[in-house]
Order: structure tokens, then sequence, then C-alpha cells
């Protein structure tokens, strides 16, 4: 089933409960009916209380010492300790928010439990003692509330009690406490609390961890009303109890007191209490489902994936299948469809950007805190925003790279002296973006100070897919043209008079040194050369569009040409640092070093042969006997597919299918939940099926042998145009393209090339169904 995920059990604990959202408003439901819990999340609810302080006083001089000790002293080791001084305090980390719990008796008979990724709906069907009942959840963006729903088929047969509760001190607030008959009262139970003040991240040890003190921290209210049908209500400190019902309805809706990323968040509580509150009185109850299924179809209908045939087993039963060996491509067509699903749910216009774990999160210390990772974790988020047709969803990303640039100009100033802006490796909903650690986090993964950079080539593919002016001029040019500033104020001459980027890493990988010591930090990385001159790229073509000719960009084009050149090792590899180092790891998970194959756009097997075989030369060694994680899966998907290896990707596929992911898909290595793995696969999968980042837009370019028969509906290619494509006994037999503007557009069909002119708003059949 292409759009449906269905099981035979409740889900045994939180990674295998299901999961909505609205972008603001996340839930995990279990589906259990004795004792149901339902795990909130709100986008906003972060330790902390307000932005911190960059202590660090003399970050032009330790620049300096670093820049010496690389070009004049080859003192790799030195310099990377050097660093250390570089870095300000920790990042704060996403955090739970409460849980609906729901206390029912009886034992369920014929139970089934389902996510349907059509509708944004969860269902728990059972039958208890010759009565059937039907439950059902959604996360309402019109409404901005939660719905849980209760039906029965005989009357008066729904008794239950419902409580909300948290792993934060929480305070119940009942208005209008009463014992009340059938319909909509105005009855509210709530609970008010705080997110830690401080809080020490999970892999640093302390004695007291986690922090609350009055009047400090991000609060919170969560409100819920219900509404019956018959039978009666009962609202308490203790909860609410409902009694002979024949249908009812649970309203539950939060906010926070947070006010922006730049100041201290409000003080009451009870402010956000009473802002949840207003939610639930502006409810149509009558119209909540409607609403939420109009607005979930207009962005989940504008594409899909179809592989094969439709299968109608179990979820868990079929990941069992495929573990086993067997081949399941609607399974594969399911998780592309369910990672547009997750992006929905966590990503919307007016919230927070998807964080490491999207919206979902159940730990006050998450795993790398559930941050902004920005050294590949935020932006493979969203590779799949724009391919598969949610340009809105994007939005979160460009509101959070304003943030960071705002934030990054002072640390720009305060560590390097230096103009535009600057992010480095990790970012929370304070917008950090120094080097984390204060002196005790390793340079490997926190002295990466282009991490700004490669999140401004989104903005770039935003528009290409887009061709949306407006939003070029007024939001990603700025940022683009903060981001080179910054990049040529860095840049300085070595020996031989090439421009370096000092200091630079490839990001969390070691070399180790002649005399065996492990350093990290050295002249400029593959991986740096890549992004900057990705970047001067996109500010000439932004200009290009927009009319402008201005200094920066003549400064960068003239800087481009004096960056280090792309080197090869003796073997024909790509270098990763500009010595051949000896790796620590030779098996690492990040391919930095290929960024100019995926996700970015100069290493081409039909434009750029030999960087090809130097970046298959370099995946080869790389891959050979490799335990790949998540997110290392899905980016090796779109590098096979780039390289035109639809085999080695599908090899990927069904191993992470069969190793990676929870029964319900979501990504899970032991007790690790990232979802940049379930946002990754489904951005790198339609590169087997789809590329456009060349000048000609390829059609199934790598269609494995395992996927003979399928069909895609609405994936777009840069340029403003998208396509329905299928194929049937691995032939193309329909191709229809779409075009947002007019243009000349090359489009290569797996018989050959053509050149289509098309107007806005045409439609074009390239292949007609027979």
């Amino acid at each position: 089933m292409t759009h449906q995920m269905w099981f035979r059990t409740p889900a045994p604990d939180w990674f295998e409960a299901l999961p909505l959202g609205n972008g603001h408003l996340g839930a995990k439901v279990f589906g259990r009916v004795g004792e149901e819990r339902i795990a909130l999340n709100l986008d906003d609810v972060w330790s902390g209380d307000g932005p911190r302080e960059l202590a660090v006083t003399d970050g032009p001089s330790v620049l300096a010492d670093v820049r010496r000790l690389l070009l004049e002293d080859d003192d790799q080791l030195t310099a990377t300790e050097r660093t250390r001084a570089l870095q300000g305090p920790l990042v704060e980390s996403y955090q739970p928010l409460a849980d609906l719990l729901i206390n029912s008796a009886g034992e369920p008979q014929d139970y089934r439990r389902s996510l349907d990724l059509r509708t944004g709906t969860v269902a728990v069907e059972y039958s208890i003692d010759g009565v059937r009942f039907r439950r059902e959840t959604y996360v309402s963006t019109p409404d901005q509330v939660m719905v849980w729903t209760i039906d029965a088929d005989q009357p008066g047969a729904i008794d239950l009690g419902l409580r909300l509760d948290s792993v934060h001190p929480i305070r119940t607030d009942v208005a209008d406490g009463t014992d009340r008959g059938g319909g909509a009262g105005k009855e509210l139970y709530g609970v008010v609390g705080h997110a830690p003040s401080d809080l020490t991240i999970e892999y640093r040890q302390s004695p007291d961890p986690i922090r609350y003190e009055d009047g400090r921290g991000i609060g919170f209210g969560v409100a819920l009303r219900v509404v019956n049908d018959g039978g009666s209500v009962t609202v308490t400190d203790e909860g609410v109890t409902v009694r002979g019902a024949d249908r009812l309805t649970v309203l539950v809706s939060a906010a926070s007191t947070f006010e922006g990323w730049s100041v201290p968040p409000g003080r009451d509580p009870r402010v956000a209490l009473r802002e949840a509150t207003a939610l639930l009185d502006a409810v149509a109850v009558d119209k909540l489902r409607e609403r939420h299924v109009e607005d979930h179809l207009r962005l989940y209908e504008r594409a899909e994936l179809q592989l094969g045939s439709s299968v109608d087993l179990p979820t868990d039963a079929r990941i069992k299948a495929v573990a086993a060996g067997g081949n399941d491509p609607d399974l594969v067509a399911l998780m592309v469809n369910f990672g547009r699903y997750l992006l929905m749910a966590s990503s919307r216009p007016g919230t927070q950007a998807a964080n490491l774990q999207g919206i979902w999160n159940q730990d006050r210390r998450p795993m790398w805190a559930s941050d902004w990772t920005n050294n590949i974790n935020t932006q493979m988020n969203y590779w799949p925003a724009d391919l598969t047709g949610l340009g809105e969803c994007f939005d979160p990303l460009t509101d959070l790279l304003e943030g960071l640039a705002e934030s990054g100009a002072q640390t720009a100033r305060t560590l390097y002296d230096a103009p535009g802006w600057v992010s480095h490796h990790n970012s929370d909903i304070w917008c950090a973006t120094w080097p984390v650690g204060e002196g005790g986090d390793d340079p490997v993964w926190s002295m990466c100070a282009t991490c700004g950079v490669w999140l401004t080539a989104h903005l770039m593919e935003h528009y290409r897919f887009q061709l949306d002016v407006d939003f070029l001029r007024e939001r990603a040019y700025p940022l683009i043209a903060g981001a080179a500033e910054f990049v040529l104020s860095m840049l300085v001459e070595d020996r031989d008079g090439v421009l370096q980027l000092v200091p630079s890493t490839a990001p969390e990988h070691h070399f180790i040194l002649p005399f065996g010591e492990k350093a990290s930090v050295d002249l400029t990385s593959t991986y740096d050369i890549w992004l900057i001159r990705e970047l001067f790229a996109n500010l000439a073509e932004a200009e290009g569009v927009l009319g402008l000719s201005s200094d920066l960009a003549a400064r960068a084009a003239v800087a481009r040409e004096r960056l280090p050149e792309i080197g090869t090792t003796p073997d024909g590899r790509l270098l990763e640092w500009p010595t051949d180092w000896q790796p620590s790891e030779p098996q690492h998970r990040h391919q930095s070093h290929l960024y100019g194959l995926y996700p970015g756009a100069e290493i081409d097997p039909t434009r750029t042969p030999e960087w090809a075989a130097a970046a298959r030369a370099s995946l080869e060694l790389r891959t050979a006997g490799a335990t790949n994680g998540g997110w290392t899966a899905a980016w090796l998907v779109a590098l096979w597919a780039r390289l035109f290896e639809p085999e080695k990707a599908s090899a990927v596929i069904q191993d992470y299918l069969s190793r990676l992911v929870s029964d319900n898909l979501l990504h899970r290595d032991g007790d690790i939940f990232q979802i940049d793995a379930n946002f990754g696969m489904t951005g790198c999968v339609p590169e087997l099926l789809i590329q456009s980042h060349t000048d000609t837009v390829r059609l199934l370019p790598a269609l494995p042998a395992d996927w003979p028969d399928g069909s895609f509906r609405g994936l777009r290619a840069r340029g403003g145009l998208s396509f329905d494509v299928s194929w049937r006994d691995g032939v193309l037999t329909a191709a229809t393209v779409r075009a947002t503007q007019s243009g000349t557009y090359r489009i290569a069909l797996p018989d050959g090339e053509r050149t289509v002119e098309l107007a806005a708003g045409q439609q074009v059949d390239l292949v007609r169904a027979a």
C-alpha cells in the first residue's frame, strides 16, 4: 500500500509510535487501548533562557596563530588544538512538551492501527465485548489543534479518563469544572509549566544536568477540551472523566512563551495557556476534519511515487520480509511518500525548521540536542522539499538562515574580525553560530566555518526550482552576499599565491599525521573548495537574474580562479584534504569531499568524466566493507545515482530498509532516531528517476532493475518544470512535462535527447501512453 502503513498491534515504544504534526505541534500516537499515550511536542519549546553571549575576547589573535601554524609551520596538530580557543557555549536542547494519557477498560480484539498518508490521520480500530470502536487522531494546520475522536457502534459505550502529564514540572489549570451532560461546553482542562532554564547536553557529564529555575526558561501551556455526544463529562484537577458517551471529540492545543531567538522568553506560562485556549475557542468542531484533510491533500497530492504492485500486508511484516532478502518496490515507494508526509508534518510556513528529529522528541537530553546540525543534517532535511512539490515547506529553513545570518554577523566580527556572517556546525532555537564546546569539543566537528555557506546553496536551489525572483531579491540574495563577504575576508595567500580558507576541516573526519597523532584542521579541504566555488558561482548567477553587477561579485569571480585546484591522489581518488593524509576512518560516514557530485553539480560523468572517475574511485573505497548509518545511506543513494550506478544505489536502499528503520519506517539505529535519513531517502531516491542539475533534464537516468514497473507524478525539475512518468518492463511508456514559465528545455529520454519549447502553463506529452 503506497500511501498507508498499518499494524496488528500497538506501538511497543516511542520509536514505533505513529507521527502526526503541523510543523508547530507534533504528536506520536502509540495506539494502545487500555492506557493510550500520545506524546506531544511544540517546535519552540527548548531548554535555555534566551541568547547566550560569546565570551571569546581574542578571536582575531587566535585566528592569526592558526594561520601561522598552518601556512608557515605546517603544524596541523597544534593548529587543531589552538582552534579550541574559538569555541563558545554548547547548544541548548529541543524538549518534549507533554503526554495525553487516555485510560479505558477491556481487552481489545480484531485490532488494527494505521497511518493514512493521504489524509494525515492515525486510526485505531478494535472490538471489546462485541462493541466496535474506532479512534482517530490528526493535527490540524488550519485550526492549529490536535484532534482525537472515538466512535462506538453501540450507544453509551464510551467510558474513559483523560489527563495531561509531562516530564517537566507542571501545574493543572481547570476552568468551570463540572459534571456536564451531552454537548459542547466551555470547560477547560490544562497544564502550565517551564522547560529547563539550564541543561547539560547529553554527551557531557554533570552532577545536575537538568535545571529548572522559577521565572526562567521557556514556559508553555497545554489546553484540552472535550466535546461529547451523550453521556457525561467531569473535569477536575485530576483530569477528565467520560461516562456513557456515544461519541467523543478531544481537542488539544498548545503555546509557549518563546518570543524570538534574540530575546528572553516571556515569564508567565499562563499567557501561553490563554493563547492555547483561544485556539480552542475559535474551533468549529463540525468543520475540523474537512478543513484538515483539504489542507493536507493540497500539498500531499502534488506528487507521488508508485513502484511495482501494491502490497496489502502489515508494514512491520513487509520490513521483516525485506530484511530476509525479499524485494518490495512498493515499500520503497511508501518510504518516499512517507518522507514527504513527514516534511509536511514538521515544517510549515511560520514554524521552526525541522530539526534533527523533525518535531518529535521524548527526551529532555536527546541525542545531539535534537538541534540543527549544519554540516549535512539540516541540509538533508530539505533535499526533498522542492523536488517533490513542497516548496512552502522550505520557508522555515529560510527563516532559520535569516536568524543565523543576524547572529552570525556578530560571531564573524568577534571571532574573525570579518564582515558578512558565519555559521558553524551546531545551532539551536537561540541561533548559536559559533564553534560550540567552550574548549571541550573536538574541532573535527566544531571547527567548520562554512556550514552557513552550504545552507545558502539551498536558497539558490529553491530559486532554480521555483523561479521566484522576489524571493531571490528580498531573501536569498542578501544571505548569499553576506556569506560571500565572509568567505572573501577569510581567504589568505599561501606560499604559492593560492587563496586558502584557514582554518578548514573535512567535517567530522580526522586525518593521521606521519607521527601517528590525529588532527583535523588544515588548509582548504576539498569540501570547502567545492562550497566556495559554488557560493561564488551562485552569487554571480543571482546577480545575473537580478540585473546587478557588484564589486563583491567581481572580487568573488577573481578569487574563484585563485582557489586551490581539485586534487586527486596517485591512485585516482579525489583528495579529501590538501595532503593525501591517512584517514582515521577509511569508511567514514561523511562523503564531504564528494559534495561536487551531490548535492553540488560540478561533477558529472558526461561533462567532467575525469572528476567523475575520481569520485567513483573515492566512493568505491569509502564504501568497501562499510556498514552504513541512516543518513549516510541516503547520501550514497544520490551519489551512486549521479554516477549512473542504479544497482549500487538499490543495494543501499535494500540494506537501509533491512537494518535502519523502525516498523513505522522512521529511521532507527539502535536507540538513535534522526529524521534526516527519512528526508534524505525521499530526496535521493528520485535522483534515480529524474535529474536536472545540468542543463539537461534526464528522465529515468539510473532505473534499478528491481523496479521494472512504476510511475511518478509531480516530481519537479529545475527551471520550473514538473513531470509525470510511467514505465513498464524497464521501458518508458509515458512522459508528460508541465512548465510554470516559458522557455526552451533539453530533456533526455532513455532513447535520446530532445529540445522542447514550452509556454508558461503549457503541458506536453513527450511520450504518449499506448
